[in-house]
């Protein structure tokens, strides 16, 4: 091969490299819990925690119900949300398909935060998006509830494993969200601000 078609090869190699990679967390594409594409640029802008979840793990009841609590808590405004996505690579503990899996944590747990179709989080086949959170945190799941703290740009600010409750890591999360949230106040006040000088300058204008 010559000089020319290396750097081509290289060149592919590293656009689909960082096309797998993603600039960040919330440039990925997904699949929702009916199997259709999912872009989770829906929530940019917003603080998400992402975690693997099981239906049959000896941790299922306590961090679903530590889950619905956090979800319902900071979600008001819309600028949380927990992310869950289905995983059957440890114990096999979620061994169901994805209706189940839905009527089952509507059932027990009357859940509103989304549930993403059931992937792999590590090895070969891991999602994308999943190998993201890992690459970018360093902490690699090898037991389900795996917890990912995404901020608003897409980027990781924390990872917990297994053994980490909710209630251990809702300070941290509820400082990224009112991070977020008085963003938010100081747009909203500029953007007002603004109006005011447009109508103010309007007004003189028409005295002109």
């Amino acid at each position: 091969m010559n000089r020319f078609g290396t750097l081509t090869v290289c060149l592919l190699f590293y656009v689909t490299l960082q096309g797998c990679r993603g600039e960040d967390f919330y440039s990925f594409t997904v699949q929702d819990h009916e199997g259709s594409d999912f872009a989770l640029e829906k929530y940019r802008g917003k603080v998400t925690l992402v975690v693997n979840v099981a239906s049959q793990c000896g941790y299922t009841d306590s961090t679903y119900r530590a889950l619905k609590k956090l979800h319902d808590i900071l979600s008001y405004g819309d600028f949380f949300s927990v992310l869950a996505f289905p995983c059957n690579q440890f114990g096999d503990q979620e061994p169901f398909d994805m209706p189940e899996i839905i009527e089952f944590v509507t059932t027990e747990y009357k859940v509103e935060f989304p549930i993403f179709n059931k992937i792999s989080v590590v090895g070969e086949r891991a999602d994308p998006a999943f190998k993201f959170l890992i690459e970018n945190s360093s902490v690699v799941p090898d037991w389900n509830f795996y917890k990912y703290l995404v901020d608003e740009t897409g980027q990781v600010i924390g990872a917990w494993g297994t053994r980490t409750s909710v209630e251990d890591i809702f300070d941290d999360i509820q400082a990224a969200v009112k991070k977020v949230k008085a963003k938010h106040a100081r747009n909203a006040g500029d953007k007002r601000k603004d109006k005011k000088k447009e109508k103010a300058s309007a007004s003189a204008k028409d005295e002109l």
